[in-house]
């Protein structure tokens, strides 16, 4: 599987009300698509107090199950529509070790995702076993509805992603960034 996000920085004055009907009007468009395990259509708003951004952002994140789906979806008109209003992105991708979602997904509201850089003395078997059973352990305990552990080789960095019911109890706080979810598209759940 592989994790991937792309991120648009807006400006603080930027009418967010654009976004928020790009994702109601597109983000079904999506649902049940093959390949994809999931995609979160996340905002953060300048000063909200939930999310405690300090920028507004739109900045999807998606699960998919293969590279095809990932290459078919980056090739493909719906990502050329988002590049023809909002210019071509760095998409940022990650290998998942880990990417797990509960039943209960669709209740997700809040999603906060965090990268950090690898050390280069640190074990990637040890750090690979230690995230996967943290990101396991976040949705065997309720703490998360979906939870994503993956990494990159390139810039070696770590990703952890998980989707929420409920805000973080300290959004501010250095290290996550917290997200408002605007849609999740998924495959046929039932």
């Amino acid at each position: 599987m592989i994790a991937m996000q792309y991120n648009f920085p807006l400006p603080a004055d930027y009418d967010m009300t654009i976004i928020d009907r790009r994702i109601r009007d597109k983000g079904p468009l999506l649902d049940n698509l093959p390949g994809l395990k999931f995609k979160a259509y996340l905002t953060a708003r300048k000063g909200n107090a939930v999310t405690g951004s300090r920028q507004n952002f739109y900045s999807p994140f998606y699960v998919w199950q293969k590279e095809e789906g990932l290459s078919d979806f980056v090739c493909g008109p719906g990502f050329l529509a988002l590049t023809e209003n909002f210019g071509r992105p760095q998409v940022n991708t990650w290998i998942a070790w880990h990417a797990e979602i509960s039943a209960g997904i669709r209740r997700a509201k809040f999603a906060t995702r965090e990268v950090v850089t690898i050390d280069a003395e640190t074990s990637l078997a040890e750090l690979r076993a230690s995230e996967t059973e943290a990101a396991a352990q976040a949705l065997s305990n309720s703490e998360a509805l979906a939870s994503v552990a993956a990494f990159e080789p390139t810039h070696w960095t770590l990703v952890r992603f998980r989707l929420l019911a409920e805000p973080p109890k300290d959004p501010a706080r250095s290290g996550p960034q917290t997200y408002d979810v605007g849609h999740l598209s998924l495959p046929n759940l039932a």
